[in-house]
């Protein structure tokens, strides 16, 4: 019996440890640091905490909340410290700060400020927003008129906001030579997975059939030579190898990075993910992350989510305790939380792995990994050591396999609160969101599907699925915690026009159509979407997403309750300012450029 117990106590004691090792801790709290008090006074104060949801003044030390409730109950500790009442809110409606939880706030702020040839009009935080091309020869004018511009001869030209779908044309090097065939030009694509490149790219940085054989998605023409199409992750990372330091240029980044703060600021937004930290170089990319978390200009908080290739590609079987280690540069304003993998192809290039029943073409699309037995032994390392794993899934294949890797890993490794997360979540069927709310997942959603590519997408998908993509009425009905985004630079961060979205399913640039409205969701609903759900879905619902005592102090300043106004009125309310930590910033002092110090 001895023998027995002691095995038992040894076995509960290994469960605890796994256990251990695979739940997310919330860290405890810190010895406050009460000073002077600021206590902002609003017409209304929406906090997404169900114990307190409406109060009228939040009281704020130290970047960090106190009290939550009426001018009156703040007294007992405006009664023992020194206190300042702003009334500067005093007809405004304060929420939450919005959260972007997946966004490529680097890689956006870069793309953003390249020449554009995106269809749909693209705002500038700075001036007047681009137009947009209506058509391909636009686009090949605009792109022409880019070239021109450029006094080097030499210099490389890289465009980003090629549409496939809405030009009607997948580019080649003989379609941007039209443009220019002396001057060598990279053109990205919308989705961010495909890039397209001219015949004079192709001469000027020597390439060759034979040079790019091992890169997977490297177009050729009949005769077997190169027709300037470069499609999925793979073949974009090679070029930006080989281009990438004439294309991207360190003295721009720190304007870059702010140019999206700024814009992102003005959407209300004060936390954003970054959904593939490392894809264009670690190094980098921490060295920037790091003086922007400590610029005074800036006016967001970063959470980098590690893209697990470039880490297994530059450190082997070193690369998760090297992701780990980044957990060392943290600060208040740069949060290091989790990992992500690619199931399939892009939603917007119609690259997307579809089977059941396929597309409209008969073709089917691309699919990162064979099987989900595949796709879960890639992941399996990262999942047993308790990273919270973020999925890039879109397809109906894609959401398959990143579903099925789940179930795998689960019953290889039960986790609590692992906090799976599967990202923008396309074209899925009402089983696969049965299976995820069994398997405690969560969604992130790319709700642009809807406002901005249902129109373009049904051709090709059929009306239904183009009509119910990101099932959101579905998932929330279901108690399956989501939140929307934007995937910048796929699409700009304006939180409360996707907030619209999913309240009125409507198209945001064409005809107004509604699509699927029985997948709509109540404005309530939506609100948490980009505040406590997407806090949650990041990973960081501790520390923001909700007006609550011990929190950041980082809110949005709105001129109206998107809550009480009209549906349709929702992405038409105005953002005042925001709140970072206590700093007011109001929306009017990022409007035009200023220093990144």
């Amino acid at each position: 019996m001895k023998l027995k117990l002691k095995i038992i106590s040894i076995s509960i004691i290994g469960l605890c440890s796994s256990l251990a090792s695979a739940v997310q801790l919330i860290d405890p709290p810190s010895t406050p640091k009460v000073s002077n008090i600021t206590v902002f006074v609003a017409k209304k104060i929406v906090t997404m905490d169900p114990a307190i949801p409406n109060a009228t003044a939040v009281a704020v030390a130290d970047g960090r909340i106190l009290s939550v409730g009426s001018l009156e109950d703040m007294k007992p500790w405006t009664d023992k410290y020194p206190t300042q009442i702003n009334r500067d809110f005093a007809n405004k409606v304060v929420y939450p700060g919005f959260i972007e939880p997946h966004a490529h706030p680097l890689l956006a702020g870069i793309l953003f400020n390249k020449p554009l040839l995106t269809p749909s009009p693209m705002p500038n935080p700075w001036g007047a927003p681009f137009p947009g091309v209506p058509n391909l020869q636009a686009a090949i004018n605009q792109l022409k008129k880019y070239s021109d511009n450029i006094k080097n001869p030499n210099e490389t030209l890289l465009a980003w906001g090629y549409d496939v779908v809405a030009m009607g044309k997948l580019p080649d090097r003989q379609l941007l030579d039209q443009a220019s065939s002396t001057r060598p030009i990279i053109v990205w694509d919308i989705s961010g997975h495909d890039m397209y490149v001219n015949s004079a790219f192709i001469k000027s940085y020597g390439l060759t059939p034979e040079k790019v054989k091992s890169v997977k998605g490297v177009g050729l023409d009949k005769d077997g030579q190169l027709n300037g199409q470069f499609l999925e992750i793979p073949a974009i990372s090679y070029i930006l190898s080989i281009a990438g330091k004439d294309v991207l240029k360190p003295n721009e980044i720190p304007t870059d990075y702010l140019y999206m703060s700024d814009l992102m600021q003005q959407g209300g937004i004060t936390t954003s993910g970054d959904l593939a930290f490392g894809t264009l170089n670690i190094d980098t990319e921490l060295k920037i992350a790091k003086d922007f978390s400590q610029s005074a200009a800036g006016a967001l908080r970063i959470v980098p989510v590690v893209y697990a290739d470039p880490f297994i590609q530059k450190y082997g079987d070193k690369a998760i305790a090297e992701a780990q280690a980044l957990k060392q540069q943290d600060n208040d304003r740069l949060i290091f939380q989790g990992v992500k993998f690619y199931s399939d192809g892009g939603y917007l290039p119609e690259t997307m792995r579809m089977e059941n029943p396929g597309y409209t073409d008969g073709s089917v699309g691309s699919t990162n990994y064979k099987s989900a037995q595949e796709f879960a032994g890639a992941m399996r390392p990262w999942w047993d050591a308790g990273y919270h794993i973020h999925i890039h899934s879109n397809g109906d294949v894609g959401n398959l396999h990143s579903i099925n890797a789940l179930q795998l890993m689960l019953d290889a490794k039960p986790r609590f609160d692992h906090r799976y997360t599967i990202n923008h979540f396309g074209i899925a069927s009402t089983a696969m969101v049965m299976k995820i709310k069994a398997l405690g997942a969560v969604v992130s959603a790319n709700i642009s599907y809807i406002s901005e590519r249902a129109k373009l997408e049904y051709p090709a998908l059929g009306v239904d699925r183009a009509s119910y993509a990101t099932r959101l009425g579905t998932l929330v009905r279901n108690g399956i915690v989501t939140s929307i985004h934007s995937d910048a630079p796929v699409s700009a961060p304006v939180p409360l026009k996707e907030a619209w979205t999913v309240v009125t399913r409507r198209d945001v640039y064409n005809d107004g159509k509604v699509w699927a409205p029985a997948e709509a969701v109540t404005a309530a609903d939506a609100m948490k979407m980009i505040t406590i759900n997407a806090a949650y879905t990041l990973g960081v619902e501790d520390k923001v997403g909700s007006i609550e005592a011990g929190k950041f102090a980082d809110f949005a300043v709105l001129d109206a309750d998107p809550q009480t106004v009209p549906a349709m009125k929702i992405k038409d309310v105005g953002v005042y300012a925001t709140v970072l930590g206590g700093k007011v910033i109001p929306v009017s002092e990022t409007k035009k450029p200023r220093s990144s110090k």
